[in-house]
């Protein structure tokens, strides 16, 4: 027999080892082609790696699924609906918190509902495994891209001004059926958030205060979203949610964060917002808010037009929303104060 790869197996065996338990020996033999040894030599090594938690006696072990686990499936689009999938394929493979399940669950409808909806694709492939520290979610669709998406629905064709309308929320083409608030809220769920689609890429790190940066793109077909949580996160699906609201007991979306380093002109950490377009495209669609965070980081210098259509002009005709500047270096804070 030619050696078998084990890397191929992990996208299945969480799976196996659920459905076949002592049987999983034989269920490898059927399915691989294998003999009772090699199997029993396939499993071992699955457990060793920590994908198999291995129980029984000698004669009769009985394998279920490790610290490591991974269910990847995929979809043909037509005539799916999200909540299917998650019930039935993977909620029952992965050993999750209640609170982290919640996270999870809401990542993963609202990421495949997006895929249904909006991709116009024929197919979307899910992959989500567990590790000792994290959970992964990866949802990849074979349709238009997210960033050819935006372009047809609100002609903003480049990919980089399509993000900053993204990462303000309460972006939609279809606002009778969806609020876009998917997205967003995934985002601000995730340790680790990662878009890729027609051929741009952008991410955001917990630990980098969720700051949206451009990022390496995947050479693919469509749009790749990537989500990891860690499993002892202090984060809440609830805490998340009304962290955006102004009444702290409840849902309504009614804060925002401008990423504005993704308007600015010239090098990361040496950006410069000089003029009232700039201005213009940072505060589009803020009017649906009441408090808008405007993030400053990475921009080391704006222009007086810039400051005086922002925090002037624009706040003089919408008076009810609060403009909050986070992240300001002094030169930058100094030309905010001239106008104010």
């Amino acid at each position: 027999m030619s050696r078998i790869a084990l890397a191929p197996l992990t996208s299945w065996i969480t799976d196996a080892a659920l459905a076949h338990g002592e049987a999983l020996p034989a269920h490898l033999m059927a399915r691989l082609g294998v003999s009772r040894r090699q199997a029993g030599t396939l499993l071992r090594k699955l457990a060793a790696m920590q994908w198999l938690a291995a129980g029984g006696t000698a004669r009769q072990p009985r394998y279920t699924p490790g610290p490591l686990r991974q269910v990847v499936r995929r979809y043909e689009i037509a005539g799916l609906h999200e909540d299917g999938p998650w019930r039935c394929d993977f909620a029952p493979a992965f050993d999750l918190q209640p609170e982290v399940r919640r996270m999870a669950q809401h990542a993963f409808t609202e990421l495949l509902n997006n895929a249904i909806d909006h991709s116009g694709g024929h197919s979307v492939t899910v992959s989500m495994r567990q590790t000792p520290v994290q959970l992964q979610l990866l949802v990849s669709d074979d349709g238009v891209g997210l960033f050819e998406r935006v372009a047809r629905d609100f002609a903003v064709d480049d990919p980089t001004a399509a993000m900053l309308e993204l990462s303000k929320g309460k972006l939609t083409s279809d606002p009778d059926r969806h609020l876009g608030h998917g997205l967003f809220f995934c985002s601000r769920l995730a340790d680790v958030f990662d878009i890729h689609a027609n051929q741009a890429a952008f991410q955001c790190r917990v630990w980098d205060h969720r700051r949206w940066h451009a990022s390496r793109p995947a050479a693919r077909c469509g749009t790749s979203i990537y989500v990891a949580l860690a499993l002892d996160t202090p984060r809440t699906l609830d805490g998340v949610l009304r962290a955006h609201a102004v009444c702290d007991s409840g849902y309504r979306f009614e804060r925002t964060s401008v990423p504005l380093n993704l308007i600015g002109s010239g090098e990361a950490g040496e950006r410069t917002l000089a003029s009232r377009a700039d201005a213009k495209r940072a505060v589009a669609r803020l009017a649906q808010f009441s408090v808008a965070e405007l993030d400053f980081s990475g921009i080391s210098d704006i222009g007086h037009a810039f400051a005086d259509e922002l925090f002037r002009v624009f706040q003089r005709q919408h008076p009810a929303l609060q403009l909050v500047p986070v992240g300001m270096v002094p030169r930058v804070a100094a030309m905010v104060a001239s106008v104010g």
